[in-house]
């Protein structure tokens, strides 16, 4: 996903749909679309062999009319303003489909975090976190990882912030357990697309037992999405990274593909040295198999205007964010593909960031299996309002979900008052 504003267009798109469908009046319209607070503050660094770089951190903050804001830090060299606008508002919906207590909001630095050590990594975060101490906190605005952040960042978020309003672990989701993470938080976007692909798949009539699924993506939430989707039977036949794939009309053994992907780069080879075991295909011929279920699981805009007309899967299930954009989305459905939409179907991540703040409030926490049960349920409850208002305004799932997810937030702003 870029920072050329596609990802903005598409979202607006989705969002008239459901101003239209709900008749929203014009001033509100703006009002929904309009981020609270949008931050932009240098950065200086001073790195280990003496020089300065000068970096940027962003934040946005789009809507807390359900709950405190909440959303990831990204840091990648290409991030902008525009890029964070976007994300957020995506988090706004996500978060009230869930029906969590929460707003949307979104941002980090536009570094490449592979280019700085980790005491560099470290200071950087720290000072991110310095000039945010006033914005953040457990019940303003928690953040957590997104692209190029982890745990570790978590972590030092926290200890950061510890020294300007105590020990307080529900400033931030994402942590390291034995810092208050919660436990199943590192799978638990891969088992969300896992849990709402096998709902889709029986609604839609799709035998999950043996059904064929291509994932483009094999980082955390692919390969958890490919190991959880092979439990319960489907036949994963396609599998890459950002340079190629990997596919087998006889499906993988997913933890024996894993483990060889693993290896690889861990020996500094690609997914291509891998050519005397699978077929190497390119990530155009994976979006374009002919198998049941096609889960695009790594980057925006990569179903477009220019290859929508040859995606041949019956459902397409968005782990990534905007993976479609607003003129394929409209070829698919006119094709009867059907969508899950990545409000949905990727939510598994905030979801378990909210029970992770949960726990850190009760000072108690849960087991993995504990965790998941009540993701699980939180996603089915989700699904079926959606699929209920599919079926009750002769909507698809998409146009479904961000009725549900805009409705909320409008009767929270009319019950709260200007």
């Amino acid at each position: 996903m870029g920072s050329n504003g596609m990802p903005r267009k598409s979202c607006e798109q989705f969002l008239e749909n459901a101003f239209e469908l709900l008749a929203v009046a014009p001033e509100k319209r703006q009002l929904l679309r309009s981020p609270y607070r949008e931050l932009r503050f240098e950065l200086p660094l001073k790195r280990d062999d003496g020089s300065i770089s000068l970096y940027y951190g962003y934040r946005v903050q789009h809507n807390q009319s359900r709950g405190p804001f909440k959303g990831g830090l990204r840091y990648h060299k290409d991030v902008d303003l525009e890029h964070f606008v976007a994300l957020a508002e995506i988090m706004t919906w996500k978060t009230s489909l869930l029906d969590l207590p929460f707003g949307g909001a979104k941002g980090g630095i536009n570094c490449n975090p592979h280019e700085l050590s980790s005491d560099e990594l470290e200071t950087l975060t720290k000072r991110y976190t310095q000039r945010m101490a006033m914005l953040i906190g457990p019940d303003q605005d928690i953040p957590a990882p997104d692209m190029g952040t982890r745990p570790q960042e978590m972590a030092w978020i926290l200890d950061a912030y510890s020294h300007h309003g105590g020990f307080s672990p529900a400033v931030v989701t994402g942590k390291p357990v034995e810092l208050g993470g919660a436990k199943g938080r590192n799978e638990a976007t891969g088992y969300g697309v896992a849990i709402v692909t096998a709902l889709a798949a029986e609604a839609e009539d799709i035998p999950l037992e043996e059904a064929t699924v291509a994932i483009q993506g094999i980082g955390n939430v692919g390969a958890y999405a490919a190991r959880f989707l092979a439990e319960k039977g489907a036949k994963i036949v396609a599998l890459s990274d950002s340079h190629c794939g990997l596919y087998t009309e006889q499906g993988f053994d997913v933890e024996g593909v894993l483990q060889k992907v693993a290896r690889c780069k861990e020996e500094g080879g690609q997914l291509s040295d891998l050519n005397d075991v699978f077929e190497i295909i390119s990530n155009e011929e994976l979006l374009e198999l002919d198998v049941d279920i096609l889960i695009p699981a790594a980057i925006g805009g990569v179903i477009c205007e220019g290859n929508a007309e040859k995606i041949k899967a019956r459902l397409v299930v968005e782990a990534a964010n905007m993976p479609i954009t607003c003129k394929a989305d409209t070829v698919l459905n006119n094709q009867s593909i059907k969508i899950l939409p990545d409000i949905l179907a990727n939510a598994g991540g905030v979801t378990v960031s909210y029970l992770e703040w949960v726990q850190n409030r009760q000072r108690f926490q849960w087991s993995r299996k504990r965790t998941l049960e009540e993701l699980e349920n939180r996603l089915t409850d989700a699904w079926e309002a959606v699929e209920q208002k599919t079926r009750e305004e002769q909507l698809n799932y998409r146009q479904a979900a961000y009725f549900i997810a805009v409705e909320r937030i409008l009767k929270a702003i009319d019950l709260r008052g200007f």
